[in-house]
Order: structure tokens, then sequence, then C-alpha cells
């Protein structure tokens, strides 16, 4: 079983998604062992440096493959494809002020694993790299899906990191017991729920948090 969200008032399905629309964080998971352990109080922390910027400015399309099924595009700035998903990680992260957009992908593919289940046979997926302007310590890459019935960030990577590799993608499984926001190290923000591996999926199920139909559409990031 993976990720979904029902936001019909109640996040309630068999697979859960990353966030209820203006709720505490949960991403979906299979995994109950976390890649990373939470910064505890006293913890070193290295002071943030400004984000890096490329040389050139990014692609802003690619063309469909075998690994990117219809292709991805960056949406055009101020139109709602372009500030839904930076709106969805505000309300999951909780930063303030203006955020720095350096890098935007967006792309649809089928759910993963693959579902027969008509509203998920096509997921509306964004790849984000930004930075908030006036705190240079919140700086990462995004993940945000979008299913008929809900959407949310799925999953969250340090800025520095290239691609889509583990261990670099977390995705928070919701737990009742875990609501208490948590800082990470190389992650931006404060996280509820347990983390885990988006990349290779968890609890020996081995689900990866993308599927082969849309690998090829966050290559090169």
């Amino acid at each position: 079983m993976r990720r979904f969200l029902i936001a019909t008032f109640v996040c309630v399905c068999a697979l859960l998604f990353a966030a209820c629309d203006g709720e505490d964080p949960a991403s979906p998971a299979t995994a109950s062992a976390s890649p990373i352990a939470p910064l505890t109080p006293g913890s070193p922390v290295a002071s943030p440096t400004p984000p890096a910027l490329p040389i050139l400015p990014p692609a802003t399309s690619g063309p469909p493959t075998g690994e990117c099924d219809q292709g991805w595009v960056t949406p055009e700035a101020g139109t709602p494809q372009f500030t839904d998903p930076l709106g969805i990680i505000r309300r999951t992260t909780g930063v303030k002020g203006p955020l720095v957009v350096v890098d935007m992908r967006r792309f649809i593919g089928p759910e993963s694993p693959p579902s027969g289940q008509g509203y998920l046979l096509e997921v509306e997926r964004w790849y984000i790299k930004l930075y908030a302007r006036d705190d240079i310590a919140f700086q990462g890459r995004f993940l945000v899906e979008a299913r008929r019935f809900g959407r949310g960030v799925s999953a969250v990577a340090p800025y520095d990191t290239e691609g889509f590799a583990s261990p670099d993608w977390v995705g928070f499984q919701f737990d009742s017991a875990t609501v208490a926001r948590k800082s990470y190290p190389g992650l931006p923000g404060r996280w509820s729920g347990i983390p885990y591996d988006f990349v290779r999926g968890g609890a020996g199920l081995k689900i990866p948090g993308l599927p082969d139909e849309v690998l090829g559409c966050v290559a090169g990031t």
C-alpha cells in the first residue's frame, strides 16, 4: 500500500499521502525505520551558507521519453500551476516571506505502485528547488504531489543534493504519536511524523516514491 490523501473533511484512505492541505505535514510511507535522526536540543548545527545558484538558467522543458511519459515543463511564474505548489510548501513547512524558485518542473504520471483506480491513473507532480529570501537557512528541494482528492509535500531533500538518489529524499509517515515538528540535518523547516527513505520505500516492500514512468522527469536536477 502506498500513499494517497482524501481531503474531504478528514484524511482517510488505505494509502496515506503527504499532508492534508493546511494541516500538520504527514507524508505517505510504508517504512518504519528512520534514515536520519532529528536534531536534539543543543546539537551543533553548521551555519547556513548562501544558496548556490546555477551559472546558466535551468532548462524550462523536457520532451516525452520512456522515463518521462508526458515530458515536463516549468510553469509560467504567477500562474496557478506555479503558485499552488509553493502555497502547499508554505502550509506544510510554515516558512514565511518570499520564496525564490531556482528550478521548477511540473510533470504527470501514474501512481507508485501502479493502480487501476481511475483517480490514481494520473498524479500531478512538481519538482521544486528554492530558498527563502529572508532566511537562507530555509533552502531545499521538494516534491509536491496532487491527486483528485488531495495534495501535499511528498518528500524533501537538502538543497545541495542532485537528482533523485537515496538517501537524499526523505518522506514523513503520519504517526499520531509523533505529531511534534522536529528539525533534521540538511532539511529546511520542521517536520512531524516518521522519516523514511522516499527513493527506496521501506518496511520490506521496497516500493519507490516515484514510478519508473517519471524518473526521467527529475533527471539532471
